[in-house]
Order: C-alpha cells, then sequence, then structure tokens
C-alpha cells in the first residue's frame, strides 16, 4: 500500500463522488477507480457509511482505491432485469433510532414491530423514542411502548415541545453512526432541533430528497454531531422487504417469541393451533404482548403468500 494512502469515512454519496471524512475532520471529495467498478455487480460497491481508503490528488480531492470490509449495513433488495440487486441505504450503522409518536399521528406500532423485525434480520442494535410524550403523559406512554423495554429493547420518552429526554437522546447517539426512520409527522426533525439547532432541517431536506429522487440521482449523507458521531435519515426502512425470509424462520426474529419455540411440543409448530404450544401459552398467561403476537401473524401471513 502507498505511504500517501489514507483512510477516511464516506459521509455524503452524489452523483459519483464521495466526500471522504478523514481524522482531522476536513472532506476530501473522491471518485470510485475505474477497477473497482469492472464486473458484474448484485450490489452497491460503495455507500456513505463506508471506510475507504484513497490516494489524495490535488486541492482536497482523491481516488478511492479500496473499500474496507463492512460490518453491517442497511440493505434493500431492488428487482432488477438481471435479478436482485443489493441498495446499501447505510453502511456500518451502529444502531437504528426508531422515532414513533404517542400521539398525533396514533402511534403505528405494526410498523414498528415490522422495522424491528428487519433490524433484528440484518443484525442492528435499536434504540426506540416514543416522541410527544407530553400530550399522553408518561404513565400512558408506557402502557403504549412499555412492553418494549421488556423484551430487551432500548426505550426513550421524548418531547421537542416540553424538552422531556433530550439529554437520554444525546447520550444514546454520542459518538455512534445512527439511522434514524420513523412515520411522517412524529416530530423527529422537531427533536433534532431541539437537541443541535439546525440538524432537524438539514437531515429532513435529505430525507425530502430520497422520497423524491431515484436511486441513481439521490443524495445521501451523514451529519455530524456536535458531542461526537452521525445521524443519517433512512427513509427507505418502510421499502424494505423480508427478502430471504421464510415463514417458518420469522419467529427467530422476535426475542420475545424466540427462546419459547423449543420449548414447543411440535417441532414444526406454527404457534396458531397446536396442543403444548409454549407461544400460545405465553400468550394466554400474559407474557407475550397481544400486539406482538398478531403482529406476528400478520407478518408471517404476508410471508406465505409470497411463496
Amino acid at each position: 500500500m502507498s505511504e500517501k494512502m489514507q483512510e477516511g469515512l464516506v459521509i455524503k454519496s452524489q452523483s459519483g463522488f464521495f466526500e471522504v471524512e478523514i481524522t482531522d475532520s476536513s472532506l476530501i471529495t473522491c471518485e470510485l477507480r475505474g477497477r473497482l467498478k469492472q464486473g458484474a455487480r448484485k450490489g452497491d460497491l460503495i455507500a456513505v457509511g463506508d471506510r475507504v481508503r484513497f490516494s489524495p490528488l490535488a486541492e482536497g480531492t482523491g481516488m478511492i482505491e479500496e473499500i474496507l470490509p463492512r460490518e453491517r449495513a442497511i440493505v434493500r433488495m431492488d428487482p432488477r432485469p438481471r435479478g436482485l440487486y443489493r441498495q446499501v441505504l447505510l453502511a456500518n450503522p451502529d444502531q437504528a433510532v426508531f422515532v414513533f409518536a404517542c400521539a398525533k399521528p396514533d402511534p403505528h406500532l405494526r410498523m414498528l414491530d415490522r422495522f424491528l423485525v428487519i433490524a433484528e434480520q440484518q443484525n442492528i442494535p435499536v434504540l426506540i423514542v416514543a416522541n410527544k410524550v407530553d400530550l399522553v403523559g408518561r404513565e400512558k406512554a408506557e402502557e403504549i411502548f412499555g412492553h418494549y423495554a421488556k423484551i430487551g429493547y432500548s426505550v426513550i420518552y421524548t418531547s421537542a415541545e416540553k424538552k422531556i429526554g433530550i439529554e437520554d437522546l444525546q447520550y444514546f447517539l454520542k459518538g455512534k453512526l445512527s439511522a434514524l426512520a420513523g412515520p411522517s409527522g412524529v416530530g423527529k426533525s422537531s427533536l433534532l432541533n431541539t437537541m443541535q439547532p439546525g440538524l432537524g432541517i438539514a437531515v429532513n431536506e435529505i430525507s425530502d430528497s430520497l422520497n423524491r429522487g431515484t436511486h441513481t440521482t439521490t443524495h445521501r449523507e451523514l451529519h455530524p454531531l456536535k458531542e461526537g458521531g452521525y445521524v443519517a435519515d433512512t427513509p427507505g426502512w418502510k421499502s424494505l422487504a423480508l427478502w430471504d425470509t421464510q415463514p417458518e424462520e420469522l419467529d427467530g426474529y422476535f426475542p420475545d417469541i424466540a427462546p419459547l419455540v423449543a420449548q414447543c411440543r411440535f417441532s414444526d409448530c406454527t404457534h396458531v393451533h397446536e396442543p403444548g404450544c409454549a407461544v400460545l401459552g405465553a400468550l394466554n398467561s400474559g407474557a407475550l404482548h397481544q400486539e406482538r403476537f398478531e403482529s406476528f401473524l400478520r407478518m408471517r401471513d404476508g410471508l406465505s403468500n409470497k411463496r
């Protein structure tokens, strides 16, 4: 490897150019070396969040020579004439931050459960942010979201309006690369602006362009946090599919169901009607939350219907 070679983090991608941040926080505008583009591809070679090695060129530019191995990635399968293509929404996220409102709009727990399954499948740690807690009160908010904490997910309760939970949010985001997702209207931008003025506005502008644009023209970007770390809006979670999941595998992505499966009387138990089903037993005893069980059934039916 050349002595001139440097390493950095891809923080922005647009039209074949990549902004790479190096250790002194300066930015180098890079292109991808032609040899890396050769041959048939079944997925994105490079994405925001990737760490790369590049050769510096003149005036703050560089040529990317190597893309370092990813620890994990948020991947969407894009059907194309030559087969499925792995579109990388974000490389190397440390966590997914799912923001849902306690009210206005009503909490969409089916969507949250779907997001959680995808995060489990792609091995991404999760933080659940229950926003607008001031509209319903903490007790009611915990009635809605509290069972996720019992499962083992990190849950915080916030309000941009009343500045509740902002320090908790800062604590969980500090020093991490966080993928943000959630339905529209939940107050994500307001939360970010309260935490760091101007951040929510910047993230929202990128989100709008991602929702309007196409894969070849959109601009993806990591937004730096003053306390260290980055946030990236990833609105594509809504269209992520459980593309390689069989219906009988789904219970493995529910942390509240997976430990029960081995206790079922039948190895091929569907957890719907079989005698000796530990999942139904947990449901009847209240150990398994009714909403989670219904989410599981709906998702499994959806996977079965794709066969």
